[in-house]
């Protein structure tokens, strides 16, 4: 197959849908020779934070000196992204051979009368093998959502299980409180493993804690009080932990200095793992990049974007607004897909607007239309305007907008990468690619 059919073939197994569970990924993996067992993985879990997480974590093995494969969703930019070594996304050859060799042990599976394996669990059987294949020392997996049955939890022996910031989201599949949540995603922990996890609501870190405690886990929670002599910036942030002074990121957002807190703490149970120096791990927390999570795409006006989507990463976003951006006036683009609780990003982030511009996500097809949007968000605030595509709510927003205001896009992450495309068309600003 080439590129154009290799995506279409890609594409056409999500009316395969989310099957939740294991046996369909052993079935495939044991047809590649189960690759999985060959790879040195670091596991995350969790609602939000995980991808920033995933980042820091896998930059500083990087300027370490190790090869690092990444496995991450969604993307931003286009497909390939989701399997990348280094930070190089897996070349269209490569994904084209791959998809190949794949599609060829699923068609085996079938033969044998058993079910076909689904889109993400096809994509995380390709990433096993591709990493395997290619040398990786080591590989930072995300899940893809939830944890016990999710397709990546396959790996039996992880260097360690690691969780970002747990709240509700996927109720559908992994249950209606936060400890029935936490409950599927504490399954991503093994016997002996390093536990790490950032600081959680008490319900979640007590599922944790046990989950850890029956395994014979060590448990660690890195306190992000212990971060001191914080100093926020949008552009960059410094803080001291741990004995080192003056480390710094260059992600935005209060909240990204309790994920570089955690990416630390993972680092520092694997010391007998994983060699590295003070000063590679500095140069790995300032050099990690992570597109599409409060990042500045432009200036006078300042204009940001974030993937928040949840009710958790809502109130992330607008716990930054208040303390970035008090007292300045802010137009949002909103882009929101159907199946998540809209109603309740929207209630933590509309006070801070001055203007709202609602957008569908394109070629999404769970993308909220945007007049259904705009009428959801009217009962929460006065001026709302319907746009019919994102280059006109980008426009809208720049003619609604003087240099010393704010123009933030949030909602999904789906949408972002074209919006950022947009916006760099305008005004010629990098964004973190």
């Amino acid at each position: 197959m080439n590129y154009k059919k290799t995506m279409e073939y890609l594409q056409g197994l999500s009316t395969l849908g989310i099957v939740p569970g294991l046996e369909n990924m052993r079935n495939l993996c044991a047809k590649l020779g189960n690759p999985q067992d060959k790879l040195r993985i670091i596991h995350i879990a969790g609602t939000n934070g995980k991808g920033s997480v995933l980042a820091y974590v896998s930059t500083i093995l990087q300027c370490a000196g190790y090869k690092v494969g990444r496995y991450l969703s969604p993307v931003i930019f286009e497909y390939r992204e989701k399997i990348q070594i280094n930070q190089r996304p897996i070349s269209q050859e490569k994904l084209c051979t791959y998809t190949e060799r794949v599609r060829a042990a699923c068609e085996e599976v079938v033969k044998e009368g058993k079910s076909h394996p689904t889109q993400f669990e096809f994509e995380t059987a390709l990433a096993f093998l591709f990493f395997a294949e290619q040398g990786c020392d080591m590989v930072v997996l995300e899940t893809g959502m939830g944890g016990r049955l999710d397709a990546t939890n396959i790996i039996e022996k992880p260097l360690a299980a690691v969780f970002a910031s747990i709240s509700m989201d996927h109720m559908k599949f992994l249950g209606n409180t936060l400890e029935e949540i936490a409950t599927e995603k504490a399954g991503i922990c093994k016997a002996g493993c390093p536990v790490i996890t950032t600081v959680q609501d008490p319900q979640v870190n007590k599922v944790l804690r046990q989950k850890a405690e029956e395994l014979g886990c060590p448990f660690v929670v890195a306190d992000t009080q212990q971060a001191v002599r914080v100093r926020y910036g949008v552009e960059r942030q410094r803080f001291d932990y741990g004995g080192m002074r003056d480390l710094e990121i260059r992600l935005a957002g209060k909240h990204q200095v309790a994920n570089a807190v955690l990416a630390i703490e993972v680092i520092c149970a694997l010391t007998e793992k994983v060699n590295l120096t003070e000063q590679q791990l500095r140069k790995g927390l300032v050099q990690t990049v992570w597109p599409g999570r409060f990042e500045v795409i432009g200036k006078r006006p300042l204009f940001v974007v974030d993937g928040a989507h949840n009710q958790d990463g809502a109130k992330n976003l607008a716990d930054s607004i208040r303390f970035y951006f008090t007292n300045r006036r802010i137009i949002y683009i909103m882009g929101i897909l159907k199946d998540k609780e809209y109603e309740k990003v929207i209630a933590e982030t509309y006070a801070y607007a001055d203007q709202i511009i609602t957008v569908a996500t394109p070629d999404n097809p769970r993308a909220m239309p945007a007049y259904e949007l705009a009428q959801v968000v009217s009962e929460f605030h006065p001026r709302v305007t319907v746009a019919g595509s994102l280059e006109e709510a980008v426009e809208m927003a720049y003619l609604l907008s003087e240099k010393a205001d704010v123009i933030i896009a949030f909602g999904s992450l789906s949408y972002l990468g074209k919006l950022m495309q947009i916006v760099k068309g305008k005004n010629g600003v990098k964004h973190g690619r």
